[in-house]
């Protein structure tokens, strides 16, 4: 005979439900346990730590692990409800820029994602760093290379994206961007300042709140970056430039 970890990661009691665990057989199906359903989720996080149940139950954290896989619960994350999809879209072009910023490793040969072959590796060529900016509205986007994310990067990204948008008639009111170190340094603060753009933050941990940058890159990887076999970097970005004409 064992507890049944699963009549509790699946109860809507909550720890209080742990005295009330019953005993259940060796061999009996995860489904006979009784309160199915993964009501759980909204709990307290630090109730939920498989250690602390483990304890409580009397059994190895490790069973507990896999019984909280099973119920889709592995992470902290998944106890929290999921959040509704909220769309939204500004009225006018430059009312919003998303930014954002992608790591593609350098490219010094063709690797194994396009040989094939996983002893094709090349070890220390090192990062290239994508910026992308993505127009609310219109959803026109602006792209550049920097061989690193830091705020001075940030800050001559930003200011060649405004550029970029001012040739094209659209003057940036305000601008999103992730909660990265560069774009809450003081350089880029007195940017948004000297330009007049109001600068906003995505919430910690919820990359769907900068979900048109998010789609642009996946797109961009997609169509570019992983479509294509590049003979090294500069090969990559040379390409980048036609296909954002294209994607615009």
């Amino acid at each position: 005979r064992r507890l049944c970890a699963n009549g509790w990661a699946a109860s809507g009691s909550g720890p209080g439900g742990l005295g009330r665990c019953v005993l259940a057989p060796d061999g009996l199906a995860p489904s006979d346990c009784a309160g199915q359903g993964a009501g759980y989720r909204g709990a307290a996080p630090q109730a939920a730590d498989p250690r602390r149940i483990a304890q409580a139950l009397g059994v190895s954290a490790s069973t507990v692990s896999r019984v909280l896989a099973r119920a889709g619960l592995s992470h902290l994350a998944d106890l929290e409800p999921a959040e509704p999809v909220v769309r939204y879209e500004h009225q006018a072009p430059g009312d919003l820029l998303h930014i954002d910023i992608k790591k593609l490793g350098r490219i010094q040969r063709p690797g194994h994602r396009v040989t094939g072959n996983r002893r094709d590796t090349v070890e220390g060529a090192g990062w290239d760093f994508v910026f992308v900016a993505i127009d609310d509205h219109a959803r026109v986007a602006f792209t550049d290379i920097h061989p690193d994310e830091r705020f001075p990067s940030a800050v001559q990204f930003l200011k060649d994206a405004v550029a970029y948008y001012q040739r094209l008639g659209v003057t940036i009111q305000r601008l999103l961007t992730d909660n990265g170190s560069a774009f809450r340094s003081r350089a880029f603060a007195a940017l948004c300042h000297e330009l007049g753009i109001k600068h906003r933050f995505t919430r910690p941990y919820r990359p769907q709140t900068n979900g048109k940058a998010e789609r642009f890159i996946q797109s961009a990887l997609r169509e570019w970056a992983y479509a294509h076999t590049y003979q090294n970097s500069q090969h990559r970005a040379d390409a980048m430039k036609s296909w954002l004409h294209h994607y615009n």
